[in-house]
């Protein structure tokens, strides 16, 4: 899946922050390279949405269980941007999506679909320094949603029920919905869609704010948006697996990753589901509470501090 979190803007500030960094303190720059975690510190990272940081914090704080030093770098940016920290070293486990990882470091438009087939060809594309470590049950996967009311009119239950009147219609999303393969490209390509209009939208939020209203008639969301289920919106059933398995799963740079940290990591994929997922979204939703105690609190009831 992709994660859709920023768009071009985000990823030019990036860049720019990357390209004027000096020596000394990093002045919390969350792009800052950093030692590569010499001294035995493990950096944890996350991109620029709330289930990625809550991910980020389990991980971390199920590492920091087991007597691993562990730093944070949290709230990077899109893909686009963390990636290449990841690559580089100077972020060692990252919270990530196969599915969605494999479209990054694929371009082949692979046909891989299910966990296992897209965990395979990650191993062989994925460069030599990096590594993914045990899947998680949990997914979290991008989806074309529609309203009941929308859903109802125009008799749609798949995606490829839009074809004869996606024309008249809007969809809206975060601005790389319409440039990645799990995005525009592939709803074109895949089903054969042409939109009325593509609109730009920075979040999840307000994709779902401009959806209620009417502004447009097709958005995307992630599959574990509690406002699927809160607001009775339809998810589209993907028949030609446009977005695939996206389970969640630990992307780490494997030379700055021992033993101890990796069953850490692989302990909390043993335990996570969708399920987790939507509860802990939607706590941190409608309670405001703070990533750090959702998390600590999963791995109470997870036994896994």
């Amino acid at each position: 899946m992709s994660r859709m979190i920023r768009g071009a803007g985000l990823v030019l500030a990036a860049a720019l922050a990357l390209s004027a960094c000096g020596g000394g303190d990093d002045g919390g720059d969350p792009l800052k390279g950093g030692d590569k975690g010499s001294g035995g510190t493990v950096t944890v990272g996350s991109a620029d949405f709330a289930e990625s940081e809550l991910l980020g914090e389990i991980y971390a704080q199920a590492m920091e269980a087991k007597g691993v030093k562990v730093a944070r770098k949290f709230k990077i940016g899109a893909r686009e941007v963390y990636y290449g920290q990841v690559e580089s070293g100077a972020i060692q486990v990252f919270p990530e999506y196969n599915g969605a990882l494999l479209a990054r470091v694929d371009k082949s438009n692979t046909t891989a679909a299910t966990t296992e087939e897209v965990d395979t060809a990650l191993k062989q594309k994925l460069p030599p320094a990096l590594e993914i470590l045990d899947p998680s049950k949990a997914e979290d996967k991008d989806a074309l949603v529609v309203t009941a009311e929308t859903a109802a009119k125009y008799k749609l239950k798949t995606i490829e029920d839009l074809k004869p009147v996606a024309k008249d219609l809007v969809v809206g999303g975060p601005p790389e919905f319409k440039t990645r393969q799990q995005g525009m490209l592939g709803l074109e390509k895949v089903y054969g869609l042409t939109f009325k209009q593509f609109k730009s939208l920075d979040t999840g939020p307000i994709t779902l704010a401009n959806l209620k209203k009417g502004q447009i008639q097709a958005g995307n969301l992630f599959t574990t948006n509690p406002a699927i289920t809160k607001d009775k919106l339809v998810p589209l059933e993907d028949p030609k697996n446009l977005f695939g398995a996206q389970n969640v799963l630990p992307l780490v740079y494997k030379s700055k990753v021992d033993d101890t940290a990796r069953q850490a990591l692989n302990a909390v994929s043993a335990k996570l589901t969708t399920q987790d997922l939507i509860d802990m979204n939607g706590t941190m939703e409608t309670e405001k509470a703070d990533p750090e105690d959702v998390a600590k609190e999963w791995l109470k009831k997870a036994g896994l501090v």
